[in-house]
């Protein structure tokens, strides 16, 4: 039986236990707007959570628990159930969540509300059963999402409660509490609901400044981690620290970026843990994020296949230097705007490193060619000192031969002649063997010790191009 098989019988065994006590608690005595009202609250409070990060995992915070226990206070019954069951689909339906989270999810709090509005109803109402209620209902989700977090991930069930339940519980204590508060202010005092307005805002606001704390802890940690790392690296190093730094500012998010290199785009594909790359055909270019994120030209959000999605363009103008998109898991929360200014700062950041890294490389090729420059410069300057003793010899063996020729034909005259041609000879005979020692440095080593026959007497003669000339 797979995975998501299992998820769905444990929600439908928790929607048919919500269900029975539903019935078996009633419709309760409310009027006709109360169920709309709850509806519309639960729905808002769904839609604007907040989230933390922490690797893979997020926890969400909202203030539904809030609405669910003034319900609880002023009439529970089975209304209810109906009305925060449906304000949650609302918001699902919102946020574009996988369709099994849903159904889930929808499940889980049927339950739940059922079991807190039976023992509220149990209780009389007012603010113990509400208590009592909302008890229940912490304890039914924490339990049932412990159960279907144990079948996907294989983990145990008491190692996923000993992990979240303390903080859920003290966040559920608090949004319950005002709730609770609020509702019996409305029976007995309610010009002191005004008061509940402002630690209400200010709760809200506390836990959207943690998220905004922690998200930005999280990348000035990562940023300055990985600066070292792609400091003086090359441009495919580099590559690699921003998909890595960008995987784990989003919680665990799968990173894709094709990099626009000199020599065609290069295409990175990885998360936190690894990051594979390959060099792929321009026509990566016409892949449809990457359409869309070229359009844009900006900081980009929303939902694709079921997945949400963040993307950015790397470097503007018209030759932007990359283009990268992070996708979160299927029914995972979307990006919020505080994640969409820690994208902006992750952005400008990594175009600097894959700048830094673009200079670096034209750095290095520069070296190269002035270091083969400064080779070939050399080559020359010693080809020139070993030419040249043999390019005064012939300038002045030259020089002789030119008095020689305007002699008076003294039979002197031809011997003189024939030395001078024996010493161009020689001279050209050098010049030839010094451009092939510069074309070919190894010949050199052929007349030093340990040479093949280099440690033979010989008898000290000088070569011409004619053959050897004996000089003893």
């Amino acid at each position: 039986m797979s995975a998501t098989t299992r998820v769905r019988l444990a929600g439908l065994f928790a929607l048919t236990a919500g269900v029975a006590l539903a019935v078996h608690t009633g419709w309760g005595h409310v009027g006709w707007w109360a169920v709309p009202l709850l509806l519309t609250v639960v729905a808002v409070t769904e839609v604007a959570v907040v989230h933390l990060s922490a690797g893979r995992q997020r926890w969400t915070f909202s203030l539904t628990e809030g609405a669910i226990g003034a319900a609880y206070v002023y009439a529970p019954g089975a209304w209810a159930v109906v009305a925060v069951t449906a304000g949650l689909l609302v918001a699902q339906l919102i946020r574009h969540q996988e369709r099994l989270k849903v159904e889930f999810n929808a499940c889980q709090f049927v339950a739940g509300s059922a079991l807190g509005a039976y023992l509220a109803h149990l209780l009389g109402g007012g603010v113990t059963g509400a208590v009592s209620g909302m008890a229940a209902f912490w304890l039914v989700n924490m339990l049932l999402v412990a159960w279907a977090m144990s079948i996907v991930t294989r983990q145990k069930v008491w190692s996923l409660l000993v992990g979240s339940a303390p903080l859920a519980a003290v966040h559920s204590a608090g949004t319950s509490s005002l709730g609770i508060l609020g509702a019996w202010l409305a029976e007995r005092a309610p010009l002191g609901l005004v008061a509940l307005v402002v630690p209400l805002l200010l709760l809200w606001l506390s836990y959207d400044e943690q998220t905004a704390r922690a998200a930005e802890a999280r990348l000035f940690a990562e940023l300055a981690r990985l600066q070292e790392q792609a400091s003086g690296r090359s441009i495919d190093v580099s590559a690699q620290v921003v998909l890595t730094a960008a995987a784990r500012l989003f919680g665990g998010a799968d990173v894709e970026m094709v990099l626009m290199a000199a020599d065609g785009p290069v295409h990175y594909v990885g998360d936190e843990h690894g990051v594979d790359r390959q060099r792929v055909a321009p026509d990566v270019l016409d892949a449809g994020w990457v359409i869309r994120a070229l359009g844009a030209a900006t900081i980009t959000t929303g939902t694709e296949d079921g997945r949400a999605y963040c993307s950015a363009v790397l470097g503007g103008g018209e030759a932007p230097l990359a283009v990268l998109i992070a996708r979160r898991q299927a029914g995972s929360a979307g990006f919020g705007r505080r994640e969409v200014m820690l994208a902006e700062v992750l952005a400008q950041q990594a175009e600097s490193w894959l700048s830094v890294a673009e200079l670096a490389k034209s750095r290095d090729e520069a070296v190269a060619q002035v270091e083969a420059a400064e080779g070939a410069a050399r080559a020359l300057g010693d080809l020139g000192a070993n030419t040249a003793p043999a390019l005064v010899v012939l300038r002045e063996s030259a020089n002789r031969l030119a008095r020689l020729a305007t002699n008076d034909g003294r039979p002197t005259a031809v011997g003189e002649i024939v030395d001078e041609l024996y010493a161009v000879e020689r001279a050209v005979a050098s010049l030839l063997g010094a451009i092939a020692l510069a074309a070919e440095p190894e010949l050199a080593t052929l007349g030093e010790p340990g040479a093949g026959g280099a440690d033979q007497p010989r008898a000290v003669t000088d070569w011409t191009t004619t053959g050897v000339l004996s000089l003893q």
